[in-house]
C-alpha cells in the first residue's frame, strides 16, 4: 500500500458493511476503506472502495491502487487486477509496486509481469521528463515554507499571540515567504507552471503554497495560470479551492468552500472566515474533493452548524474586518 494517499473494484451487490446508511460522498467511503485496511479487514475496505469509485468517475490513481492492494489482501484476485489495469497506462512507480508485499498474492498470476512490465516503461518515460535542478530548488522552497510557518505557530502557543518572541517569528516567516515568492515568480513567468512530470508532487505543492502565502496582488496575478493547472491535474482541484478561498476574502468577497479559517487573538476562538451559503457547503466541497466542514474544522475546535453560522454571518462579518485591519 502507497504510504500517503490509500486505495478496488466491482462486487457493488454485496456489501455487508456499506448500507444504505454508510457515507454519501467520495471522501468519506475513501476514509473508511482506509480504516478497514488498517484494522485488516480487506473485503470491507475493498467493498468501500468501490463505493467511492462509483461516486466518482475520475477516481485518484493512488486511491486505485490501494484498493487493489485490498483486494489481493483479501484474495480477490481479479477485483485487484481490475484496479490495477484502470491505471497502467499512467502508474509509473516501478520500485514501490515490485517490493510491496500487499501484492504479493498476485505475483503468480500471469497478468502481474504484463503489468508490472507496464509500469516499468511509464517510469522510464517519466524519469526522461523530471527536471532534476527545478524539483531541487522548489523543494528547499517548500522547505523553506514550512519550517518558519511551525516556528511561528510553536511561539504563538508558547508566549501568546502578540508576545514579542511570536511577532518576531511571524516577521521571519514574512520574509521567507516574500524570498519564496520572488524564486517562484521567476519560474512561472519563464517557464509556466510546472508539470507534476517534471517537478513531483512536492514541487508542485511549494509552487501552490508559495502562491497561497504571497501577497494578494501575486495570487490575483497567478491564480488564472493555477486555475489552468488544475484543469489539466498538474494542480490539485483541492489546492486551487483554498487559493479562491483566500483570494476572493482579499478582495472582499465571500469564500466558496471555507476553508479559511482566523483565531481571534482577543479570545483565542476560531471561526469560519465569511462563507457564502453555508448551508450548500459540504456540496461544493465535496466536488474538489475536500472533507465534510464538520470534520474539517474540528481541528480548531469548531463545532460545525450551517444553520447558526448563517445566522451568525453579520457578526463574523464585522470581526473578520476587524482582524483583517489588524493583519
Amino acid at each position: 500500500m502507497k504510504p500517503i494517499y490509500l486505495s478496488v473494484c466491482a462486487l457493488l451487490g454485496a456489501f455487508s458493511v456499506c448500507a444504505q446508511n454508510g457515507p454519501s460522498n467520495y471522501q468519506e467511503n475513501i476514509k473508511k476503506a482506509e480504516e478497514f485496511y488498517n484494522s485488516k479487514d480487506y473485503k470491507n475496505s475493498g467493498l468501500f472502495y468501490s463505493k467511492a469509485f462509483s461516486l466518482e468517475k475520475n477516481a485518484r490513481e493512488l486511491d486505485r491502487y490501494n484498493a487493489a492492494c485490498s483486494w489481493s489482501l483479501a484474495n480477490v484476485r481479479d477485483s485487484s487486477f481490475v484496479q490495477l489495469s484502470k491505471i497502467a497506462a499512467t502508474y509509473s512507480d516501478h520500485e514501490h509496486a515490485s517490493q510491496d508485499t500487499d501484492l504479493d498474492n498476485l505475483h503468480s498470476d500471469k497478468r502481474w509481469e504484463k503489468w508490472l512490465d507496464q509500469v516499468k516503461e511509464n517510469h522510464e518515460k517519466a524519469e526522461a521528463k523530471i527536471d532534476r535542478p527545478l524539483m531541487a530548488k522548489l523543494e528547499q522552497v517548500l522547505k523553506d515554507d514550512a519550517e518558519p510557518i511551525r516556528e511561528w505557530m510553536a511561539a504563538e502557543k508558547q508566549y501568546g499571540v502578540r508576545s514579542a518572541e511570536a511577532l518576531e517569528k511571524k516577521r521571519i516567516m514574512k520574509d521567507k515567504h516574500a524570498a519564496n515568492q520572488a524564486i517562484v515568480s521567476k519560474i512561472l513567468d519563464e517557464k509556466g507552471f510546472p508539470s507534476q512530470d517534471a517537478v513531483g508532487g512536492y514541487g508542485v505543492t511549494a509552487v501552490f503554497l508559495t502562491i497561497q502565502h504571497a501577497d494578494q496582488a501575486t495570487r490575483e496575478k497567478y491564480m488564472p495560470m493555477l486555475r489552468e493547472a488544475a484543469k489539466k491535474g498538474d494542480l490539485p482541484n483541492s489546492s486551487y479551492a483554498l487559493l479562491k478561498d483566500r483570494t476572493d476574502l482579499g478582495q472582499g468577497k465571500k469564500q466558496t468552500y471555507g476553508s479559511q479559517i482566523v483565531t481571534d487573538p482577543d479570545t483565542g476562538k476560531s471561526y469560519v472566515r465569511p462563507l457564502e451559503d453555508p448551508e450548500n457547503v459540504d456540496k461544493r466541497r465535496a466536488t474538489v474533493g475536500l472533507q465534510p466542514m464538520a470534520e474539517y474544522v474540528k481541528r480548531w475546535n469548531i463545532t460545525w452548524d450551517a444553520k447558526q453560522y448563517a445566522k451568525d454571518l453579520p457578526q463574523i462579518e464585522m470581526l473578520d474586518k476587524k482582524l483583517s485591519a489588524e493583519n
